[in-house]
């Protein structure tokens, strides 16, 4: 079971994520999601919602083979998870003015 998960050029990492291991990390998400033990924050795919955060684990379902998400982050457990989009909220309104987070990981491509 193969996930062809696609990465932000610019992916933030939680303070957990051994930045040196992050390859490893990576193939370990797209071919084994259910031993992974982290969260990833993707790009939302509603109009509603600007990011969500998933369990890795949720890879293994059907749907995510079909429409793998856009990841812009990867973090050890959730509560980091939450912290890292905090961090990218306060880096995004002082350099925009505003909390458009897709425009802004769009932009940093």
């Amino acid at each position: 079971m193969k996930i062809a998960l696609d990465y932000h050029p610019k992916l933030y990492l939680g303070d957990s994520i051994d930045g040196k291991k992050l390859d490893k990390l990576k193939k370990k998400l797209e071919n084994r999601p259910l031993t992974t033990n982290c969260f990833v924050i993707a790009l939302s795919r509603n109009q509603e919602d600007q990011l969500d955060i998933l369990s890795a684990k949720l890879f293994v379902q059907r749907y995510y083979r079909k429409n793998p998400p856009f990841v812009v982050g990867i973090a050890g457990n959730r509560e980091e998870a939450f912290l890292m989009v905090e961090k990218l909220a306060r880096e995004c309104m002082a350099v925009r003015g505003d909390c458009a987070l897709k425009e802004y990981l769009k932009w940093l491509m």
